[in-house]
């Protein structure tokens, strides 16, 4: 396979998974009415954490209190960040709901670029938040704009918290413990909300394509698609996340968007490519000798 053929199959590769992603949100959404959002969230983790460690199977022995500690840290993390997500979806268009999550690590990105340049990035970002609500806040939920700020903020904690479990613990074995701490978090609340939603069959297998769609097979996807393409096209296609919500909310679930709408959706996807593209230069400068 040439390197052009295997950059274009790993560009498609990202785009599937985004798509299963959102198609896994937009299914998630349709089963709110039974399970609730939270319901759902815990369906979602528990399912997930127990194909991970089936997956991982990680080793429980041999780790430090601070290893478990960041384990448990990020488990919470998880559970935070996908119950605000969902409890945004119940209020909020899927595509307005993403764009808005991904200022999380696209402010994290900025801040810790040593670029000057990467806060006009954060004005562009900022000027996409004004687009969405051109459509007038009125038809913006007050408190369901709340839900996908603090999960854009958890979504950079997240980001943290996942590479400090990286380095503490072998392939996916953090990751398969830390779903597993957010599926226990997440129980109670889940079953407060779904009851006896939850003793259904369907509603359970359903539950299960969730979390496969939404997990799953974006993860299997990217890491694929991460042996044959740079980090920093990786991350731009990511950035695509926005359109892909917003695409599938429209198809999937009704959700019209205006035009100014659209503009900011985009606003914020142009901010995050321009913000990876300066980070990835300034990495580039920082390791360039000097002469």
């Amino acid at each position: 396979m040439t390197t052009r053929t295997g950059s274009t199959s790993a560009v498609l590769l990202v785009i599937a998974g985004l798509a299963c992603q959102e198609v896994g949100a937009a299914i998630a959404v349709l089963l709110f009415p039974q399970v609730g959002p939270l319901g759902m969230v815990m369906m979602r983790l528990a399912f997930s954490a127990v194909l991970l460690l089936a997956i991982a199977r990680p080793r429980l022995r041999g780790h430090t209190w601070a290893a478990w500690r960041s384990v448990a840290a990020f488990g919470l993390v998880l559970a935070v960040m996908n119950g605000l997500f969902y409890l945004a979806l119940e209020r909020l268009p899927l595509g307005v709901t993403v764009t808005i999550e991904v200022l999380g690590p696209l402010v994290l990105s900025i801040v810790a670029s040593r670029r000057a340049s990467a806060w006009l990035w954060a004005f562009v970002a900022l000027a996409g938040v004004v687009a969405l609500a051109g459509g007038g806040w009125d038809r913006l939920d007050p408190i369901g704009v709340l839900f996908p700020l603090g999960a854009a903020a958890s979504w950079a904690f997240y980001i943290l918290a996942s590479a400090r479990v990286g380095r503490e613990f072998p392939r996916l074995d953090g990751l398969a413990l830390a779903m597993a701490v957010g599926a226990v978090i997440s129980l109670p609340f889940g079953v407060w909300d779904a009851g006896a939603a939850l003793l259904r069959p369907e509603v359970l297998a359903l539950g299960a394509a969730v979390a496969v769609l939404s997990s799953a097979i974006p993860y299997a996807l990217e890491l694929i698609a991460l042996r044959r393409l740079a980090a920093a096209a990786f991350a731009i296609l990511m950035s695509l996340a926005p359109a892909t919500a917003t695409l599938a909310g429209f198809v999937l679930l009704g959700q019209h968007m205006t035009v100014i709408e659209l503009v900011g959706i985009a606003l914020v996807i142009v901010a995050s490519i321009g913000a990876v593209r300066s980070s990835s230069r300034a990495a580039r400068e920082a390791a360039e000798p000097i002469a």
